[in-house]
């Protein structure tokens, strides 16, 4: 069986693999190209659908960015990511449409052992000794803003229109149309129309409302 079926079904697996090794140094260099490039340059987009399992329309990473797989993640459309967008995907990783991450928004799939000698090494099924780990998919819902410095982690869903707060570690899934914040990040309150920026009238200025 291949690692990367193994990755797909929770399983243990081997990062030094040479299938995932030859997976990571292609993203990795194609992470190089896209940070080179400058923000208007329309070979970034190229490089993004090279990159990346799926990607949407109307999509800007401001970057740079630093996918670890890049294959195992797809975004949806109208999707915004400011600086230092991190993806450790070695599970699969799910963004949906018009999402908004602040900077150094990172997302980590993979679970290493607690033990320190598991950490060491493990048996594989040929036999081989290897340092083991396995993965957990991350899902993001669609019209999601996630915050600066937010860490979203292994096994994570959010739901569809929620907040998280600067500086949050996700470790538990996050119900829809939620503000969470916090290390662990918790819920603190629903989001309702009462959030509307209608009843801030002072920052308006001649703007309006749709």
């Amino acid at each position: 069986m291949r690692e990367e079926e193994r990755i797909q079904n929770g399983w243990l697996f081997d990062p030094a693999d040479a299938e995932l090794v030859r997976l990571k140094e292609r993203a990795h260099n194609l992470n190089r190209v896209y940070n080179s490039l400058a923000d208007s340059d329309e070979a970034r987009q190229e490089c993004l659908e090279k990159l990346l399992g799926k990607i949407g329309k109307n999509c800007l990473l401001q970057g740079p960015v630093y996918f670890h797989y890049g294959i195992h993640t797809q975004i949806g459309d109208s999707f915004f990511a400011s600086f230092n967008f991190t993806v450790q995907d070695d599970a699969a990783v799910t963004i949906g449409n018009n999402c908004d991450f602040g900077p150094n928004v990172t997302i980590v799939t993979p679970v290493h052992p607690m033990l320190p000698q598991e950490r060491r090494a493990m048996r594989k099924p040929n036999g081989d000794v290897r340092q083991l780990c396995y993965a957990l998919p991350v899902r993001i819902g669609n019209d999601c803003w996630i915050c600066a410095n937010t860490v979203v982690c292994s096994g994570v869903t959010i739901g569809d229109g929620c907040v998280i707060g600067a500086g949050s570690v996700v470790v538990h899934d996050i119900p829809a149309h939620s503000f969470a914040a916090g290390n662990p990040c918790r819920v603190i309150r629903p989001i309702t129309q009462e959030e509307t920026l209608a009843n801030k009238k002072e920052i308006f200025a001649g703007c309006s409302l749709l």
